[in-house]
């Protein structure tokens, strides 16, 4: 079981993260980055960073390759952010849960749709 301070260090660096990813990728560029989720190790020396893009899949992608380009550089900004002892070393994984979303509402918005002018006969 993780503690509290697991907790803790995870919420923090998913908020420091997405600070550092709102001012390193511009938006226009590459979307808009969201850190979903981070998984950190027990020891906290690596972390592995959930990101989603919120933009066209062309944009997406241009938002992924800078981020992948950029990891070291975003490390060494987290690094001067935070007060550990360690650095944790990231890992990004691209996280597809705000395109499942807006998938999910398009869906139901058609049901909803669909079933309005069955309601009113």
């Amino acid at each position: 079981m993780q503690g509290r301070r697991h907790d803790r260090v995870r919420e923090l660096l998913k908020r420091e993260l997405g600070l550092i990813l709102q001012r390193e990728l511009p938006a226009a560029e590459a979307g808009v980055a969201s850190v979903n989720e981070v998984h950190v190790s027990g020891d906290f020396r690596s972390a592995v960073v959930y990101v989603g893009f919120v933009g066209d899949a062309a944009t997406c992608e241009r938002g992924w390759a800078m981020l992948r380009e950029r990891r070291a550089h975003v490390q060494e900004l987290l690094g001067r952010a935070l007060v550990m002892k360690h650095t944790p070393r990231l890992k990004f994984v691209l996280d597809h849960a705000i395109e499942r979303g807006t998938r999910v509402l398009q869906i139901i918005e058609q049901l909803e749709a669909e079933q309005s002018p069955d309601e009113s006969s």
